[in-house]
């Protein structure tokens, strides 16, 4: 539970405040500030309903052994009983103490009592299930089952990873930047704090140290950081991600985007140069970009109450489509397409214009483009019978595929979803909503429920969607997305002023970003 605490005046709680906070700060023990704050204000009802009150009981139970019995001090006193943080907080402690069961009836507590936000704790409940259905034995849990030939899998269950990382365990360990520790991560400083009080910390990972630098992102169970390496200043400033309960698959991901993404193509799908395994977290070290999602950019025009130029929205589209190629010819499927996880690459050489370096994606243009990371949900084909189909919900609101939602079987169609849904944001700056309406060749089939405007290259936008929406088994599906990329360069590449108008959108987008941050 992290500490931040907002001020206000007149505040007997607040001198408390002040000195948990300043105690995260200097890195030293919180347990007895804390503790004297509860002793203080457990029976004030002025502080019955205070999120901040709550989060200084999470931070004595994180420090204390019998952790049940402040739960329970907590129920007695009433404190935030209808605040969702205090059971998805509590239901996250049981998990990582491994009693599943208890954390289940928790979530269950909370969701009876009505707790709010209810929609989230609803979510984080139902992300439980999925982390932990494989060991679960209340009847009241309902697991999904592959079939006895395995044609249906869930990939993301915790059962499917667990076991296929018990499987390679042993190449694993043999993986450069792998370190495993089974012991809780030793440092001072308190891990979960970091993303809201840590800036200039340093904390120590292996035998290197870190000053942290500002959040670079924030998930339900990872967080990144920016920090700079001071044991290697020669390494510069690094990407930290940290997960609780930790979490050794997506370390795995990238060793094989590094043995199977071509070399040439490697600097679209990130990279990670080491990962430390504790009991209690892992922690992946990776390169830092500092230029931006494409949700960033997304955000940057709807700010100015305007939408991405068409020929911006063609470039990613193209990027998008050039990298599913070269993934799932690597029997490797992403699983989270979203703007959030594709970062910018924005080349430091002036792009040109003329030639072939825009088609052929050489010079300046290699440098130039999107860099896919997050590969928590990624799926190495190459683990299963040939043909399994597979089961299971993203639960990603505007990035779950058709299948997902009519509950069928899926494969690249979760990442061709994901490609229409970024396209539909860039060009309308909302979620995608599809409609199942008649085509112009007298069958139903699956297109976005708003319409193109009148001045876009309508057709290559209908046949894009029309295609990624409706796939057929029976069709080449790397051959369709060649097709649709080509088609798109094309375009672009006919009239010699386009590509340097995106020249210039490019540029005029990545001031802005710099501006804005």
């Amino acid at each position: 539970m992290v500490a931040e605490f907002p001020l206000t005046n007149q505040d007997p709680l607040l001198p408390f405040l002040h000195s948990i906070a300043k105690a995260i700060s200097d890195g030293s023990d919180v347990s007895q500030v804390a503790l004297n704050c509860i002793h203080k204000f457990k029976g004030d009802t002025r502080y019955r309903n205070d999120a901040r009150f709550l989060k200084v009981w999470f931070l004595y139970m994180d420090s204390c052994s019998d952790y049940q019995a402040v739960f329970k001090e907590i129920m007695r006193f009433k404190i935030c009983l209808f605040n969702s943080s205090l059971y998805e907080s509590y239901a996250l402690t049981l998990e990582m103490k491994e009693k599943l069961i208890d954390a289940f009836m928790v979530y269950h507590l909370g969701i009876s009592r009505k707790a709010q936000p209810l929609a989230r704790l609803k979510k984080a409940q139902v992300l439980f299930l999925e982390r932990c259905s494989d060991r679960l034995t209340s009847a009241s849990v309902k697991k999904m089952e592959p079939k006895e030939n395995n044609e249906f899998v869930n990939p993301w269950l915790v059962s499917t990873t667990k076991s296929l990382l018990e499987k390679m365990n042993a190449d694993i360990i043999k993986y450069d930047g792998y370190f495993q520790i089974n012991k809780p991560y030793p440092g001072k400083v308190i891990l979960s704090s970091l993303h809201k009080s840590g800036r200039n910390k340093e904390i120590e990972i292996g035998r290197n140290k870190y000053q942290i630098k500002g959040c670079a992102g924030q998930g339900g169970f990872a967080q990144v950081l920016k920090a700079h390496s001071t044991s290697n200043p020669e390494d510069g400033v690094v990407a930290l991600k940290i997960q609780k309960p930790p979490f050794p698959w997506e370390f795995y991901m990238y060793r094989q985007l590094d043995c199977r993404i071509p070399q040439a193509e490697r600097m679209s799908f990130g990279f990670a140069h080491e990962m430390h395994l504790f009991a209690d977290y892992s922690i992946i070290i990776s390169e830092y970009f500092g230029d931006g999602t494409l949700q960033d950019a997304i955000n940057l025009y709807l700010c100015k109450n305007t939408f991405m130029d068409e020929v911006l929205c063609m470039y990613y589209t193209i990027e998008l489509l050039h990298m599913l190629e070269i993934l799932h010819d690597a029997d490797i499927i992403h699983g989270d397409l979203k703007p959030d996880n594709l970062l910018l690459r924005n080349s430091r050489d002036d792009l040109t214009v003329g030639g072939d370096a825009f088609l052929d994606r050489t010079g300046s243009w290699n440098a130039q483009g999107l860099c896919l990371i997050d590969w928590g949900r990624g799926i190495d084909l190459s683990l299963f019978p040939p043909e399994t189909k597979f089961i299971g919900d993203s639960r990603t609101s505007g990035f779950r595929c058709i299948e997902m939602q009519e509950k069928k079987a899926w494969t690249f169609e979760v990442d061709a979803y994901g490609l229409c849904a970024i396209a539909h944001t860039m060009l309308h700056g909302k979620y995608m909503e599809i409609d199942h309406r008649i085509s112009p060749n007298d069958f139903y089939e699956y297109q976005p429920k708003l319409a193109f405007k009148r001045y876009w290259k309508g057709e290559l936008w209908k046949e894009l969607f029309s295609k990624l929406l409706n796939m057929k088994p029976s069709e080449d599906y790397k051959k369709t997305l060649q097709t649709l990329r080509k088609k798109f360069q094309d375009y672009l590449c006919t009239d010699p002023t386009l590509v340097g108008k995106l020249k210039q959108l490019l540029l005029n987008q990545k001031a802005s970003i710099i501006c804005s941050t």
